[in-house]
């Protein structure tokens, strides 16, 4: 799999020149997704049945962190789009094949928050809502739709093909623009029941489905981390101190002393993500389920993880000076993607760390059933 990785590391430049176009344009580019696609990094959640690399999930992280290092967002489809595509390697076989078998090389994006209405129909439901939050639905073939079901309105997962849904440009925010990450719509869609999936069953069936998604978060961010201590090291050795007689801030104590710290935080987000996706690929191929503490860790690890990467930026940022922060400077985007990315449900830090400091105390039940 370290081909795999070494893949995602020799698209960066190109990856890197892409990356101000798809900001602008709030989606990636055809030519950036072409080039993941050829290096078959779109593919690392695919079933192998289907011609997929099914990777463990420590080898998506290091594919999304080496992309990150280029581009925020273009990492953020890359594992995301990953993510759908292992997820949907947990429904029936009939739905795997109508995706996979019918196009090895398919694109999943998901909406999971069930923000819709469902209503029962002979064979399956009938479906209408908005999903926002799409990550890379413009390059995707099929969208994992959230949904709620039975009386009381259980969360479910409700597969459905571009054909039968639209896409609204909504996405104008100030972070990971590039993600395209816009709103689904939909009215009377009828889901046949082989491709809608409860999530409870799911969780119950799946013990590592929880951590699984919420650690794939945690590979843009450390990608922004290695890019913006890349940038902000390399100016160092020819960037004065203003206002003192420092010709170069890699010469100055308090500057040495910043970048250390921040390289220190960054270097805690990329060992407590390494254990965390560890800890579920042991799981996977024990076949032992993780315990509710161990799970809970997960969630704690990357809490920590991606808090460390976004406060080494800062101090990064702020140790660089003004200039990282003009328009056409790549730190200030990382600063901007890093900040927004931390807002995700699901690797929100402090709610992570109650997750884990609930289950270290044996306080139940905890505050989530994504556990």
């Amino acid at each position: 799999m370290n081909d795999l990785v070494a893949r995602g590391r020799e698209l960066r430049p190109l990856l890197t020149a892409e990356a101000a176009r798809g900001e602008a344009d709030r989606r990636l580019t055809d030519k950036a997704v072409r080039a993941l696609d050829d290096a078959g990094l779109f593919r690392l959640g695919t079933p192998r049945r289907f011609g997929g690399h099914e990777t463990t999930l420590r080898t998506l992280v290091d594919v999304g962190a080496e992309v990150g290092a280029a581009d925020g967002a273009t990492s953020w489809v890359l594992t995301l789009v990953n993510a759908c595509a292992w997820v949907v390697g947990l429904f029936p076989p009939r739905a795997q094949e109508e995706v996979f078998g019918a196009d090895p090389h398919a694109k999943i994006a998901g909406a999971l928050a069930p923000t819709a209405e469902a209503e029962r129909v002979p064979g399956g439901y009938r479906v209408g809502g908005r999903w926002p939050y799409a990550s890379g639905i413009a390059h995707a073939g099929w969208a994992l739709l959230g949904i709620p079901v039975g009386a009381a309105g259980e969360p479910a997962m409700a597969l459905v093909p571009e054909s039968d849904y639209a896409v609204e440009r909504t996405w104008a925010v100030a972070g990971m623009r590039g993600t395209g990450s816009d709103t689904v719509v939909a009215d009377g869609l009828v889901v046949p029941d082989h491709r809608i999936v409860r999530t409870a069953e799911v969780l119950q069936r799946v013990p590592v489905f929880a951590p699984y998604l919420t650690v794939v978060l945690a590979a843009p961010q450390l990608g922004l981390g290695r890019a913006a201590l890349r940038l902000v090291g390399e100016a160092a050795t020819r960037k004065g101190v203003t206002g003192t007689g420092y010709a170069r801030q890699a010469d100055s104590a308090v500057f040495q002393l910043r970048f250390a710290e921040a390289a220190l935080k960054i270097d805690t987000g990329h060992l407590h993500t390494a254990r965390a996706a560890d800890d579920v690929d042991t799981a996977v191929a024990s076949g032992d389920p993780m315990s509710d503490r161990a799970r809970a860790r997960v969630h704690g690890d990357v809490g920590l993880a991606v808090q460390s990467v976004v406060d080494a930026i800062g101090i990064l940022v702020a140790a660089h000076g003004t200039g990282g922060f003009a328009d056409t400077h790549p730190l200030q985007r990382i600063w901007r993607d890093a900040n927004f990315a931390l807002t995700h449900a699901m690797a929100q830090p402090a709610v992570n760390y109650e997750i884990y400091g609930k289950a270290l105390l044996g306080v139940r039940p905890n505050i989530t059933a994504m556990l």
